[in-house]
């Protein structure tokens, strides 16, 4: 049975245009990943398919009664509210039922006729739907994505952004809606908790279409890809593996006959050209005809567009070192207590943790964004740092790219703005849309567009890969591997990271 019905699909922002009379089907108890190279739309069919984005043309249709949940990262919350108390707001309306049952079994004591026997039909329908163990759902999805340790009772005020999510995406995995839309769920979580999500995702009985740029992940939770290519949504049955064979082969087939269709189209104008006007024009005027009628196939773009990050040292010395001492962060209360380590120049590492426990605190406290608590940090003399933080928020949401590299690098022209951006894996059209349209992953090559530009002995990354397709996080593991200079990232993408940093510090144990 079909849950929701996409035809005749057409968007576009501007110039750039997404979709093109595109269709898709998603049917009862599919898992669906979506894929596609950054900026060609993945976010964008989800909020079509929430309505929160209305396309140009076609028609979105829902099964009349399918219950669809969202995660929606920026929801409103009340700060006020404790975690529990947020996460069985999933369960308003049991808890209204329980609440009429209650009234009905005290009815049926004051001998009210036919109380007792509503009173039950109600108890029914809480047992039916396990409301006697709602606690303990909550308690399992809590301890598999990371927040038991935060305590239950912890006001949502309390909560890093990055908590905040999380708790968003409990409250979406314990109310067991018919269809799930996640767009990329993996971002703030680590590696234990993105492999309970795999397990739990896989097992589950209900739709969904998620998101994600991590191959495995979908290879673990999805026996659908839907890929968004060349303007269309491109739907594939089995793995993703299989996916990326099926899409080679149906590329291959393709270019073979869009190049024997070319080669046939020149022979003919050929021909027209040479016998227009001579003994064989009506023949030649007929093969015009034919041309003319001729459904021509579209040429396939390029191969997908993979970024070239360089992050340069120029003649700046390789002397950027860090002593922390005893270092305390956090906003007003500690979020992380005395923490020491040193980096000697040249050496990459990688701070672990789980979500919440103050990696992006740590990073914005050595970049002097936040004071300290306590303790202290102490960069070399000649250490010249560059900074990527994971918000992606901008003074301007309504500048281009263009502009934006532009004001950044006053010495170069457009043109070489232009090229700057190209080799970041920024195309033409996203170049001149509005930098608050682009998608994560284009804001995010924008941000690294940056910092490529200038030269830089230690570098400070939050979180980078949020976002980022695969061909562009393999492109930045290559500039990060290559640079001399010393690095310092937060991640939790193990694949990410592992061949190239020097050592792992997980700060779960300050």
């Amino acid at each position: 049975m079909s849950l929701l019905e996409i035809t005749g699909l057409s968007h576009s922002f501007g110039d750039n245009q997404l979709f093109f009379e595109t269709d898709l089907v998603l049917n009862k108890g599919e898992h669906i990943g979506i894929t596609g190279q950054n900026g060609t739309g993945k976010s964008t069919l989800i909020k079509i398919c929430t309505e929160q984005i209305i396309p140009d043309q076609g028609r979105v249709v829902w099964h009349p009664g399918t219950k669809v949940g969202y995660l929606d990262q920026y929801a409103s919350m009340d700060n006020g509210m404790t975690m529990k108390a947020f996460l069985k707001t999933a369960f308003e309306e049991l808890y209204t039922l329980e609440k009429r049952m209650n009234e009905l079994y005290d009815r049926a004591a004051r001998g009210q006729e036919g109380a007792l026997k509503s009173a039950a039909v109600c108890q029914e329908q809480l047992e039916h739907r396990d409301f006697y163990r709602i606690d303990s759902q909550i308690d399992l999805v809590c301890q598999g994505l990371g927040l038991t340790s935060l305590g239950l009772n912890r006001l949502i005020g309390e909560m890093s952004g990055g908590q905040r999510a999380k708790v968003i995406m409990a409250k979406l995995l314990i109310e067991k809606p018919d269809v799930l839309l996640l767009d990329e769920p993996t971002n703030f979580l680590d590696h234990d908790h993105i492999v309970w999500l795999q397990d739990y995702l896989s097992g589950i009985e209900q739709a969904f279409m998620v998101i994600s740029h991590d191959e495995g992940f979908l290879t673990k939770t999805t026996n659908w890809i839907c890929d968004i290519d060349q303007k269309r949504v491109v739907k594939y049955f089995g793995s993703y593996g299989e996916f990326l064979k099926k899409k080679a082969q149906l590329r291959e087939n393709y270019t073979r006959q869009y190049c024997a269709q070319q080669k046939e189209i020149k022979k003919t104008e050929e021909f027209i050209r040479k016998n227009i006007a001579g003994r064989k024009s009506k023949m030649a005027r007929g093969r015009q005809k034919q041309l003319d009628h001729l459904e021509r196939m579209e040429a396939l773009d390029q191969k997908e567009i993979r970024p070239f990050f360089r992050f340069d040292q120029g003649t700046i010395p390789t002397a950027g070192k860090l002593k922390v001492s005893n270092l305390t962060v956090g906003y007003g209360s500690p979020v992380l207590s005395c923490v020491n380590f040193s980096m000697r120049e040249g050496e990459k590492v990688v701070i672990t943790g789980f979500n919440g426990a103050g990696k992006s605190t740590l990073l914005k406290t050595l970049m002097n964004q936040i004071p300290a608590i306590g303790g202290n940090f102490c960069f070399s003399q000649k250490a010249v740092i560059g900074y990527y933080e994971q918000d992606q928020v901008w003074e301007n949401n309504s500048l281009t790219p263009l502009e934006i590299v532009s004001d950044h690098f006053p010495l170069l022209d457009r043109m070489e703005v232009r090229k700057k951006l190209a080799q970041n894996g920024i195309s033409k059209k996203h170049a001149l849309q509005p930098v608050g349209t682009l998608s994560g992953g284009e804001q995010a090559k924008v941000k690294l567009c940056l910092l490529t530009g200038r030269t830089y002995n230690f570098l400070i990354l939050d979180e980078p890969t949020n976002h980022l397709d695969v061909q562009a996080k393999l492109a930045l593991k290559e500039a990060l591997g290559e640079f001399s200079g010393t690095v310092l990232l937060v991640s939790h993408e193990i694949s990410f990271y592992r061949d190239w940093v020097d050592r792992v510090i997980d700060i779960s144990f300050y």
